[in-house]
């Protein structure tokens, strides 16, 4: 049981890193006041690569997440 529960917590532990970076590389939705003055000087292409690539991340962070959720509560019932 030891063994069982030690290998939960290390792959509860990866799941936990993962996520934390996922969330890091995701760019911020708050363009504030620079959207109104065009300040931001982005293409259209390259807004929507970002957007892409956010997309990606939102969805990998949902995923990894639900993993966690669902780890910490085979770990709590261990």
């Amino acid at each position: 049981m030891d063994t069982l529960q030690t290998i939960f917590l290390v792959t509860q532990l990866i799941i936990c890193l993962t996520l934390v970076l996922v969330i890091v590389l995701q760019s911020g939705k708050n363009s504030g006041l620079g959207a109104l003055t065009g300040s931001k000087g982005d293409s259209f292409l390259l807004k929507n690569k970002q957007k892409s690539r956010d997309a990606r991340l939102a969805l990998a962070t949902k995923w990894i997440a639900g993993a966690f959720v669902i780890l910490t509560i085979v770990l709590n019932l261990i």
